[in-house]
């Protein structure tokens, strides 16, 4: 059996990191990718939003490095869970726990590095 997620996109926010209680680091961010075609010559697009949940070294990257508008490329779980919320309503949640990220901005260079005369 294989459960595997791959995602590009782009972070719809700025990701948020907290250490629990356990002394581990969890990153959570907003992935939206959009898909786009054409019909009777009109374009058209839909863009689907993910949630995605990252763990310990790789949240401590993303942390450092990845902001909102960030192009990512996500390898990982897909995963459900649920709760009964304080008011009694049951609540759902699809989650993909990446294993791998890789940024694809490209790399900036500072130009006062590059100027050199």
């Amino acid at each position: 059996m294989v459960n595997r997620v791959i995602l590009l996109g782009n972070v719809g926010g700025d990701p948020e990191t907290k250490m629990l209680d356990s002394g581990v680091q969890m990153t959570k961010l907003s992935l939206a990718t959009t898909k786009r075609w054409k019909t009777d010559g009109e374009p058209r697009e839909e863009t689907q939003w993910h949630t995605i949940i990252m763990w310990r070294g790789l949240s401590k990257v993303t942390e450092k490095y990845v902001k909102k508008g960030s192009k990512i490329y996500i390898e990982g779980e897909l995963t459900h869970r649920n709760y009964q919320g304080d008011d009694g309503v049951k609540k759902y949640f699809t989650e993909v726990v990446a294993s791998e990220m890789k940024m694809l901005d490209g790399k900036k260079t500072n130009d006062s590095e590059t100027d050199k005369n």
